[in-house]
């Protein structure tokens, strides 16, 4: 049997030109090494191979809703068979967001080699480049582009100290000399695991415990400033704006979500004084509300169930899920009701979106409102998870500053309003298999509607529907 190939997450197109030939080449990234570079075609026009590019470009940030085929046919009707046919299976991928590298058509972290100076020689041209456009004692002002501060933090549980030291020396790793032997790392294992760490690769003889980042656009207008310069020491805040994946929930080191820090939901959801405390009141001034808390916890569990649902579909691409042989992976499609197996790298990533349009509701400071079907069983799951984490991290970073209320938590309530009618979790009993169907007697009885997995996606009528121009985050 062939080995499948690993699917990794497409970035952007590129042309490559010569006297005699132009050749695009996909920038692509992958988790088990350095990003890369994969050709695409090679073509003899360095004008089409241009167009071609910016065709690319444009499927990237589209949906398949959305993309006209139009200008891509019209290249390919301008090029020899061979590259057209490229150019269209490069298309559909950029449509999906990902490209597929066969074995061993990428590097892998564990085949780079040891001791390799990755640092450019002084008449290096492109040293000189990067000194003149990024000068070293720069300070914010007087750099043209944006400035992107990330920061990171990990943390890995040392269980055999002699295995990681071990492992960083054979990675070239030198301990630092021993100037106080009677301190508390004598063998220096924080220097061991640092330079073990810069890698994203396991690290032999230590378990992640937290491994998380969050990122920020620097702006002179709010007072930032590069680190060099700064007044004031570079401390990321731990708080809620540090995104960990659902997967620490199926055995996996913590990942972060590609959203960032949450918004300020104490500006977007202000909160009205109960009128009193008994909790059968029904006075309307008491009536139940969104408070900054719920919507705090609702946005994180709806980013962390996008990332988790983009990541999965890297990963398992096209393939049906089989429950019995997912072993912990998949944590998403997995738990989706059996009709949606069979789905394809594609659909995935439209239910990976459906999440992401849920938390961008609340950015905007309005109650999430599913606009289809798919939406409607991301929110399920959101709720699901928000109602399971308890008062975890309650009090910590920015969600601790938010106000507090009465209605603070009550997802049952958030799962009573937020929903026109349940419909979508009746799928998971298995006594009302083929209810999904519109034509079948009990779902017409119902009044249900179409729930077969290709109709997930389509508006309900009384609703404001979505973009279909809005492509996906990632």
């Amino acid at each position: 049997m062939s080995a499948q190939p690993t699917l990794a997450a497409l970035r952007g197109f590129h042309c490559e030109h010569t006297p005699s030939k132009s050749r695009i080449l996909a920038l692509v990234h992958h988790r088990e090494g350095p990003a890369s570079l994969q050709a695409v075609l090679t073509c003899r026009q360095p004008e089409l191979a241009q167009q071609a590019v910016a065709t690319l470009q444009q499927a990237i940030g589209s949906s398949a809703d959305a993309w006209k085929p139009e200008p891509l046919e019209k290249l390919c009707a301008q090029l020899p068979d061979a590259p057209a046919s490229s150019l269209r299976n490069a298309a559909r991928h950029a449509l999906a967001g990902v490209w597929p590298m066969p074995p061993g058509s990428f590097l892998k972290w564990g085949q780079i080699a040891d001791g390799v100076d990755d640092a450019p020689d002084e008449d290096d041209a492109d040293a000189v480049t990067r000194a003149v456009r990024t000068p070293d004692d720069a300070r914010l002002a007087d750099l043209a582009g944006p400035v992107i501060r990330v920061e990171v933090l990990r943390e890995f549980h040392v269980h055999d100290q002699q295995a990681v030291l071990k492992a960083a020396r054979s990675a070239g790793w030198e301990p630092l000399p021993n100037e106080d032997p009677e301190g508390d790392d004598p063998q220096d294992v924080v220097g061991a695991v640092m330079w073990l760490g810069e890698s994203d690769s396991e690290i032999e003889g230590a378990d992640t415990v937290t491994d998380a980042a969050q990122g920020l656009r620097l702006r002179t207008e709010k007072g930032h400033e590069v680190a060099d310069w700064s007044e004031e020491a570079v401390v990321a805040d731990f708080g809620a704006g540090w995104r960990h994946s659902a997967a620490v929930r199926r055995g996996e080191p913590a990942k972060p979500s590609t959203k960032g820090k949450n918004p300020d939901f104490a500006a977007l959801f202000p909160m009205e004084a109960p009128h009193c405390n008994d909790p059968e009141c029904e006075d309307e001034q008491c009536e139940w509300q969104l408070t900054p808390r719920t919507a705090d916890v609702l946005y994180t569990e709806l980013c962390v169930l996008a990332d988790q649902a983009y990541d999965d579909s890297e990963e398992l691409g096209d393939r049906p899920v089989v429950p019995d042989e997912h072993d912990g992976h998949w944590g998403v499609f997995a738990y989706l009701p059996k009709l949606t197996f069979a789905a394809d790298l594609q659909w995935r990533r439209r239910f990976a979106r459906a999440a992401d349009d849920l938390a961008g509701d609340l950015e905007r400071g309005q109650w999430p409102e599913p606009t289809c079907t798919a939406e409607e069983l991301a929110l399920h799951l959101a709720i699901r998870d928000a109602g399971d984490r308890g008062d975890e991290g309650d009090a910590a970073g920015d969600h601790g500053r938010l106000p507090t209320h009465r209605d603070d938590y009550d997802f049952d309530m958030c799962s009573e309003v937020f929903f026109q009618d349940t419909d979508v979790l009746m799928l998971y009993n298995a006594r009302l298999d083929g209810i999904e169907d519109p034509d079948g007697e009990t779902n017409q009885h119902m009044g249900i509607g179409d729930l077969r997995a290709a109709a997930w996606f389509e508006p309900f009528l009384n609703v404001h529907a979505r973009d279909p121009h809005r492509g996906f985050r990632r």
